[in-house]
C-alpha cells in the first residue's frame, strides 16, 4: 500500500469520525429532535441544548478503577506516537529533486538535472513499445546512489522479459550514458493486464464504436 493510499484512508476515516460527531453535537445543541418529533434512546450522547456531551456520572464511572489511568495515559500515548510517526513520514522526502552530473575538466561548474525531467525521459522512452499501456518512473533516494523506481503495465498478452531488456538496453543506458553516471540502479514493477471475457469485449466494442462514431460525428 502506497503512501498516498495511506493518507487517504486515514483522512477518510478521520473525516468520516468527524463529521459524525459533529453532526450528532449539533443536532443536539439545536434540539432537532424534539423540533422533529425524534424520540432518541436513553444512552444517546446528546439529546437537548441543556444536556452535558459528557454526563457526570460518565465523567467519574470508572476513576475510581485501578486500571483507569493506565489505560487512559497508554492509550493517548499510542495516540501521540501515531500521529507524530504519521507527521514524520509525511515530512520524510524519498524523492529526491535532481542529480548531479559529473563534470570531469570542468573546475566549479555543477550541473543537475531536473528529476521531473530524467523521470519524463525515462517514461516517453518506456513507452514507446506499442505493448505498453502505462509507464511511470520516480527517482528516489537510497544509500550512496540514487535509484529508480518504475512501474510498468502492459497490454494482455505483453512480453515481460522484453520489456526488461528494452528498459534496460534503452531507458536505462541513455539515462546512465547521457548522465555521465557510472551506474543507476533500477526496481522495475510489471503488471500484465489480464483479457476480459469475450462476451464482456463484444459489448465493451459495441460501446467503443458507437462513442467514437459521435466523436467524429
Amino acid at each position: 500500500m502506497t503512501r498516498t493510499v495511506v493518507n487517504r484512508v486515514l483522512l477518510a476515516v478521520v473525516g468520516a469520525v468527524l463529521v459524525g460527531v459533529g453532526v450528532l453535537v449539533l443536532a443536539g445543541g439545536l434540539d432537532l429532535y424534539r423540533r422533529v418529533g425524534v424520540d432518541p434512546p436513553s444512552w444517546w450522547p446528546l439529546t437537548s441544548p441543556d444536556q452535558p456531551v459528557v454526563s457526570a456520572r460518565s465523567r467519574v464511572r470508572w476513576v475510581g478503577s485501578s486500571w483507569w489511568w493506565p489505560t487512559v495515559i497508554g492509550g493517548l500515548s499510542v495516540l501521540v506516537l501515531g500521529m507524530a510517526w504519521w507527521l514524520v513520514a509525511q515530512l520524510r522526502r524519498t524523492g529526491l529533486p535532481g542529480i548531479k552530473v559529473p563534470t570531469p575538466g570542468a573546475g566549479g561548474l555543477r550541473l543537475r538535472v531536473s528529476a521531473r525531467a530524467l523521470e519524463e525521459a525515462m517514461e516517453h522512452g518506456t513507452a514507446v513499445l506499442p505493448e505498453v499501456d502505462r509507464a511511470g518512473v520516480r527517482l528516489v533516494r537510497a544509500p550512496g546512489h540514487p535509484r529508480l523506481r518504475g512501474a510498468v503495465r502492459l497490454t494482455p498478452g505483453g512480453d515481460p522479459v522484453g520489456l526488461v531488456e528494452h528498459f534496460e538496453d534503452g531507458p536505462r543506458a541513455d539515462a546512465v550514458r547521457s548522465l555521465g553516471l557510472a551506474d543507476l540502479p533500477a526496481d522495475l514493477r510489471i503488471r500484465v493486464l489480464q483479457e476480459a471475457p469475450a462476451g464482456r469485449r463484444r459489448r465493451f466494442g459495441r460501446h467503443r464504436g458507437r462513442r467514437e462514431r459521435r466523436q467524429l460525428e
